[in-house]
């Protein structure tokens, strides 16, 4: 069992990067994660923030070297590919407004120096949403991205030594070209997973690339793979972490949503077993972090550490720990209210759109109707996806209204009672992370029996139908963002209890 824990500041002196996506972080030894660039609210970052593990600091080192535009080290830019060899990160292409870049750079991290290079052989096009990993303690592998203009399906690498680039010949069948994947290198084998491809579609295929290995003297060619187990869901954006025994997948967006043409994020964690060879679902033990995609994830010993990314709205600045059960860390858990999140500056949302459409027909058909119409599901007990279950068997939901009720109360019934009112009391900000399951499902609970049961198809006068049922078909807690917590509750709050 793991648990998410949100990093407060007695975790770390210093100051953390400030919020981005489309950075990059990369472990230099055993205690050190190099952050470097990123994208927020429209502004290219180029800084570099470290974390020493030992030491539990933040810090910004004082980096010399080559200039770029009047300051040291590359120009500001997101979504480029970054490796670590030693104690050396390089960095290679990524995107600085709507331009690609095809630069190759070096950050010796014992002396803090940036290096541009003058790379030589066969030069990769510049490229944003590329993949790439070391092989060995020498050589890089890159492969795919987006040029501007089209996907791309080529492998390059690179030997760090005498900087020379090879495109890699293979001749079997080639993946299909896409960017926003995943490159990670297992024993002998590049592992690619998803990405998003030609004309727009998102994968959730699995391919290998042998021949990457002087010494097995192997022909280059890729391999479909097609595991066993739970395999995610197709995505891009998403992290893949090499850890000791197995992989661990985390976050990215895909295709999907209330309506179709919007993305949805995960938070779901899935480990890729080396062992068995097979897709697994990581057990978490509470809540995750609020979905995104183009973040960082790396391991420090066995915790791994979550930063920054995107969901559509928001940009995080938030870091989370994945710990084991054992890490002293999660004695926290009991106490830890849920933080507010900043929300973006973009004012049209995907419900909003849809709360708009709904709006416009209401005056030809009822609200319920047109969730049906519009979203092929039924609300009513017989069909509905959902499981309502009776409050005196949501055994989570007892747990909490018997801690809020104390001995005030005789029975469970009037300790959830009790509980219904503390939230219909609470503010946004003080609802913890362990109250977002119970308090959905309460949700859910309450406009079936006052609402749908009781009543058809039709709203009770009074009652703001667009609030009332905006997550009546979330299917669970994770699924929600942190700024749906609010509406949620607002939503919570106009129902009869």
């Amino acid at each position: 069992m793991h648990y998410w824990v949100r990093a407060t500041s007695s975790d770390f002196a210093g100051n953390p990067p400030q919020p981005r996506s489309g950075h990059s972080a990369v472990n230099i030894g055993k205690s050190k994660v190099v952050v470097f660039g990123g994208l927020v609210d429209k502004k290219f970052l180029c800084d570099i923030v470290v974390y020493d593990a030992e030491a539990k600091q933040w810090f910004q080192p004082e980096c010399t070297g080559s200039e770029t535009d009047g300051h040291v080290g590359p120009s500001p830019r997101a979504f480029h590919v970054a490796v670590s060899i030693d104690c050396h990160m390089f960095i290679f292409g990524g995107r600085c407004g709507g331009k690609r870049l095809g630069d190759f750079w070096v950050l010796d991290t014992d002396i803090w120096q940036w290096s541009e290079l003058t790379s030589f052989g066969d030069l990769p096009s510049p490229r944003d949403f590329a993949a790439a990993s070391s092989v060995g303690n020498r050589k890089i592998v890159m492969y795919g991205g987006w040029d501007g203009k089209k996907w791309l399906s080529d492998v390059y690498v690179l030997d760090t030594i005498s900087l020379e680039w090879t495109e890699l010949p293979v001749t079997t069948t080639l993946p299909p070209p896409r960017c926003g994947h995943t490159a990670t290198m297992v024993e002998k084998r590049l592992l690619v997973y998803g990405g998003r491809g030609g004309g727009g579609p998102i994968m959730g295929d699995l391919w290998a690339l042998k021949g990457l290995i002087e010494e097995e003297i192997e022909a280059p060619g890729w391999t479909q793979l097609k595991l066993p187990g739970q395999a995610p869901s197709s995505r891009c954006g998403h992290t893949v972490t090499p850890g000791r025994y197995n992989l661990l997948m985390f976050g990215g967006h895909g295709t999907g949503g209330w309506l179709s043409r919007y993305d949805i994020y995960y938070n779901d964690c899935i480990i890729l077993d080396r062992v068995s060879a097979q897709w697994k679902r990581l057990p978490t033990g509470n809540e995750p972090p609020p979905a995104r995609a183009y973040h960082s994830m790396t391991v420090i010993g066995s915790r791994y550490m979550l930063f920054g990314g995107f969901d559509g709205k928001s940009t995080y600045g938030d870091i989370w720990w994945l710990v084991p059960q054992e890490d002293p860390i999660t004695k926290r858990l009991a106490a830890s209210p849920l933080n507010n999140i900043p929300e973006s500056k973009d004012s049209a949302s995907a419900n909003d759109d849809f709360q708009s459409s709904l709006k416009e027909s209401q005056t030809e058909k009822s609200l319920v109707s047109e969730l049906q119409k519009r979203l092929e599901i039924s609300v009513s007990m017989s069909s509905s996806r959902l499981p309502i279950v009776d409050e005196l068997k949501d055994r989570e939901l007892l747990e909490l209204a018997s801690r809020e009720a104390g001995e005030q109360v005789s029975g469970n019934l009037q300790a959830v009672e009790a509980l219904r009112e503390h939230w219909k009391k609470s503010e946004p900000n003080v609802v913890k992370l362990l109250e977002l399951g119970p308090l959905l499902r309460d949700y859910q609970r309450l406009i079936y029996r006052h609402h749908l049961e009781s009543s058809g198809s039709d709203l009770q006068p009074g009652l703001d139908g667009h609030k009332i049922y905006q997550f009546y078909h979330i299917e669970d807690a994770s699924q929600l963002r942190m700024d749906d917590v609010p509406k949620l509750l607002e939503g919570y709050k106009q129902l009869p209890i």
